[in-house]
Order: C-alpha cells, then structure tokens, then sequence
C-alpha cells in the first residue's frame, strides 16, 4: 500500500491526495509535524516539506513532480489532456495556484491564521490577513472568468488544474476565508468537484482547535 506523509491543511498534500483518490490508489495517511525536522522525516525528504509519498518501492517528494508521476504511471482516469495545447494549459493554471495564489492568499490566510499557532510562532499579522483577504477576491474573479468560458477551469474536461485550485480553496473553505457567494459559476464548481468520492477524505479532515465550519461538508453548502 502507498503511504503518504502529509499535513492535513496542506494544499500541496491535499492535490496530492485528491489525484490518489481519483485514480483509486490504495493509500495510508500518515500525519507529519515537518516543522519539527524529525530525523527520520528528514532521511525521507533532506527539504523538510510535505507531501512525501512511499509508493512503488520510490520516496518521492515535490507534489507538482508526485502528480506527474501518477499521472504517467496510473493514467486512468487521466488528470492531463491530450494535446500540447492543452497540457500546456493545465500546467499554467496548476503553477498559477500554487505559486501566485500560494503566495497571495494562502499563504497570507492559512498560514498566519493556523500554521502559527499550530507551529507555536505566535499570533497572525493582521497586514498579511488583510492583503490576504482582499487578493482572494481577485483570483475568484478570474476563476469566474475562465469558468464563463470553460466547463472545468483548464477546458471541457476536469483535470490538475481544478484539483489544484480545489486544495487551495478547500484549506481556506476550511477556516471561513472564500465568499462563495461573490461568484454563483465558482461555487457550483466547487460543489461538482467536493461532491467527487476522491475528496470525501478531504472532507473529512478534523484540525484540533480549528473546527469545521457547518458547510464545509456540506455537499450542497
């Protein structure tokens, strides 16, 4: 069975996960404190980052290079489109969340709101909350844009793209941070992709101190 080491709240685990799920790979979720640069963690990964997947006899770690593996290795049902074009398309959005949203507004919300306190640095910075909460309306926005014109963020069909987005979304959905109402086409989307068996686990998820808020599981909000 493969075996994930991960971080609940964790955008790049929670992409990871989903892209398991989808392909229906058997897998162990193993919680891991990385901050804490546990020895043995760190034989596991010399970066002391999450995600870390055992899987196939490999330690692999970067979650964009874990997701392309499985999608070469499992590549049913596939997360890539065929054609360069598209490929293309859904690489560009996968790096657009998960550098410029990440460093936007994840970073800005989810860490200082819960990693600080998790991690034992103290309390969040109201100027990095506050940049936070006003750049998320922007990518929202463009969300909104591209779904105007797209089925699924990256074209027709659903992909890494959305998964991407998804985990940002899911993290900060999590702790009360996304207007689902700024945006009817952005929240159906997100309704179609948390209704997938593949995000159950995520859905599922508990963080002691942080309760689920009342939709967060709520299929229909």
């Amino acid at each position: 069975m493969a075996k994930l080491y991960h971080f609940p709240l964790s955008p790049f685990c929670r992409k990871v996960r989903l892209c398991l799920a989808e392909k229906r790979i058997e897998c162990e979720l193993v919680e891991e404190r990385y901050w804490e640069q546990d020895p043995d963690f760190l034989r596991r990964n010399p970066a002391a980052k999450v995600p870390v997947l055992r899987l196939d006899g490999k330690t692999m770690a970067e979650s964009g290079a874990i997701c392309e593996y499985l999608e070469e290795v499992y590549p049913d049902p596939p997360l890539m489109p065929r054609t360069p074009d598209d490929r293309y398309e859904v690489r560009r959005l996968v790096a657009w969340f998960d550098d410029k949203f990440h460093h936007e507004v994840t970073s800005k919300l989810l860490y200082e709101r819960v990693n600080k306190k998790v991690m034992g640095l103290g309390y969040p910075d109201s100027k990095n909350v506050k940049a936070g909460a006003q750049k998320i309306k922007y990518h929202l926005d463009y969300m909104a844009w591209l779904l105007d014109q797209r089925r699924w963020l990256a074209g027709d069909a659903m992909s890494l793209a959305d998964f991407a987005a998804a985990a940002h979304l899911s993290t900060l959905d999590y702790i009360r941070d996304v207007d689902w109402n700024r945006h009817a086409v952005v929240k159906d989307w997100y309704a179609k992709i948390k209704s997938r068996p593949a995000f159950r686990s995520i859905l599922a998820d508990q963080i002691p101190g942080f309760p689920q808020p009342a939709h967060y599981a709520d299929l229909d909000f």
